[in-house]
């Protein structure tokens, strides 16, 4: 059992306020994740030839600057940090994948949790109210966001096997259920050189819905082709650049309420996350249906 939660605001207005009206929701998940919690929040994108890495350093004391200072030397071009507690989101104008690279080398005590233009990314163990004190979560602005409480049932308590996961740029997922063909679907994907990082189900639905993005379909349509490929109780909500998506099982067994008005689209595990949201009274509410793929974008 575990809790998802995600908003999209339509009106400018508000997005300064993001992460303010976010908190209540993830802490209103608490029971069903007491475990560790995250979230990824989209900004506004970055421009040109920048994009942005989310870096988590754990409990490694790491020298941030000195850290900046060799990346700086090994590549050319513009790198600053943005420091949150023991996470940082770093902004460079290098090739982002050598990046990567080059922290996997050289900075073998950081761990790269997202790539994109638009996505940062925390998540970390501990209780959804600690974790959300710990990196200011209410400062937060952004157009959208993808959060999740985790209650762990089929693998450690670790920040590698919090949710939202990553794969390629700008894209998310979090999932409340159980996968029982992860080791299918992960053979299916590393003969086409697609690597995973945790033995966590939730990888493998992450990891295959890019892939078919990056094989041209759209959202929707790659969610669909997982009804084919992926077996098990969920509900999954995932977030891009633009977009939430949001589809249950065949079963839907795995709750999840939406709350669409003319300033936002909110989604939770149970309703009691949505309530303090302004103009909720009078919001479309509604479950998803079976196998149904719901999106919206900004």
């Amino acid at each position: 059992m575990c809790g998802i939660v995600g908003l999209l605001l339509k009106n400018p207005q508000l997005r300064p306020r993001l992460g303010e009206l976010m908190v209540p929701m993830m802490i209103g998940m608490t029971e069903r994740g007491p475990d560790s919690a995250g979230l990824a929040v989209f900004t506004q994108p970055v421009g040109g030839s920048l994009y942005k890495l989310s870096l988590y350093a754990g409990e490694n004391d790491v020298d941030w600057n000195a850290f900046l200072a060799a990346l700086t030397a090994a590549m050319p071009g513009s790198h600053e940090l943005r420091r949150a507690a023991n996470h940082s989101v770093l902004t460079t104008s290098a090739p982002p994948e050598k990046v990567e690279a080059w922290i996997e080398t050289h900075a073998t005590d950081l761990t790269v949790l997202s790539i994109g233009k638009s996505i940062d990314l925390y998540k970390d163990i501990g209780a959804p109210a600690e974790v959300a004190r710990r990196y200011e979560f209410a400062a937060l602005q952004g157009t959208h966001l993808v959060g999740h409480t985790r209650m762990a049932t089929e693998s450690a308590v670790t920040p590698a096997h919090a949710h939202p996961f990553t794969a390629g740029h700008d894209f998310c997922l979090v999932h409340n259920g159980s996968l029982s063909n992860p080791n299918l679907v992960r053979r299916k994907l590393e003969p086409l050189g697609i690597e995973f990082e945790t033995d966590n189900d939730t990888e493998a639905a992450c990891r295959y819905f890019e892939w078919r993005l990056r094989e041209g379909d759209d959202l929707p349509t790659a969610v669909r082709r997982g009804f084919e490929e992926l077996d098990g109780f969920y509900t999954f909500l995932m977030g891009t650049d633009s977009e939430l998506a949001l589809v249950r099982d065949a079963f839907a067994c795995k709750p999840a309420i939406v709350a669409e008005t003319d300033d936002y689209v909110a989604v939770a595990s149970e309703f009691r996350s949505l309530a303090h949201l302004p103009g909720v009274r009078n919001a479309k509410l509604f479950e998803p249906r079976p196998q149904e793929v719901y999106s919206w974008r900004i």
